[in-house]
């Protein structure tokens, strides 16, 4: 298999999508790891295997009707595999490891299968001091922007997730790569105050366009400098309730064509009469409520 991926939008050629088989109990509120999680055991609307199920798989069927070659993860038993971004990233011609949070690394065991396909010399593991997870990286051509954490407390904080580590062992791999850090505004246990990964905050879509929330970000210069990149008129802003909802955690099939949450009317609208995309519309809200979304579900392997 020929990697290749250099942005989030060319047209998709194969993709890695999330394993709903054996998702296992409720977990308890200390073994949650992010702030959405927490959230919806302790209402105690975590959702069924049957519902996370039902979504991921017409999340597939779309893939499969674009000709999207689509490979799963074996099945592990009692093992929540559904957001497959956080397992790895491939940027152009390679694919790198996360070094994922403790509780999670079984998951990493399911992709032996794909991994034998990739040529040994394109598979890169990072140090042991480097932490990232693909949520955090978004890929514009020769431009990366990573979300960061550099707070003092970033051991003890369940959602900071990359580290100054994980961007320098990656400027130093891509060395004719630009990385941007954007320091991110984090909450372990409400999700309207802090956000898991850049891809909730963040995301570019069609030929030069981004979906924002402000509040996301640590940092007012860090908001502004996307301004500066994309420019004003091609950027939608949404609001805390729809950063909640995940709006930016939609995901490209090509750069005209977006899969979304069949609820998000306002992004939604926008993306086809203001930027005349099309956008497939499918529930994705009881998956949503682990955390995670579209983008969070995928890992893009081969672009066009």
């Amino acid at each position: 298999m020929n990697l290749n991926i250099k942005d989030e939008t060319s047209t998709l050629k194969t993709v890695v999508l999330g394993q709903p088989g054996s998702l296992g109990s409720v977990p308890t509120l200390r073994e949650t790891f992010d702030a959405r999680s927490y959230e919806s055991v302790s209402l105690g609307v975590y959702p069924t295997e049957e519902a996370v199920k039902k979504e991921i798989d017409a999340f597939e069927e779309i893939l499969l009707r674009y000709n999207v070659q689509v490979f799963r993860p074996e099945t592990l038993e009692n093992c929540n595999q559904i957001f497959a971004r956080d397992v790895a990233i491939v940027i152009d011609d390679k694919i790198i490891n996360s070094n994922i949070i403790p509780d999670r690394e079984d998951e990493k065991e399911a992709y032996k299968n794909i991994y034998n396909q990739i040529a040994f010399n394109k598979i890169y593991n990072l140090p042991e001091k480097a932490h990232f997870e693909g949520g955090d990286i978004i890929l514009k051509g020769d431009t990366v922007f990573v979300g960061i954490y550099t707070a003092p407390d970033y051991p003890q904080t369940k959602t900071a997730r990359t580290n100054l580590y994980a961007l320098h062992f990656l400027r130093e791999l891509f060395p004719g790569k630009e990385f941007i850090p954007l320091e991110l505004r984090k909450h372990d246990t409400d999700p309207r105050k802090g956000v898991l990964h850049l891809d909730c905050t963040f995301m570019t879509v069609g030929s030069n366009k981004a979906i924002i929330y402000k509040n996301g970000f640590a940092k007012e210069h860090d908001y502004q400098m996307l301004f500066e990149i994309f420019g004003r008129q091609n950027i939608f802003e949404i609001d805390t309730e729809e950063m909640y909802r995940m709006n930016t955690n939609v995901f490209s099939i090509s750069p005209s064509i977006v899969v979304s949450e069949a609820t998000f009317n306002r992004l939604n609208r926008h993306m086809e009469t203001e930027w005349g995309l099309t956008v497939e519309k499918i529930p994705y809200q009881e998956i949503a409520k682990m955390g995670g979304l579209l983008r969070c579900s995928t890992l893009p392997l081969i672009r066009e």
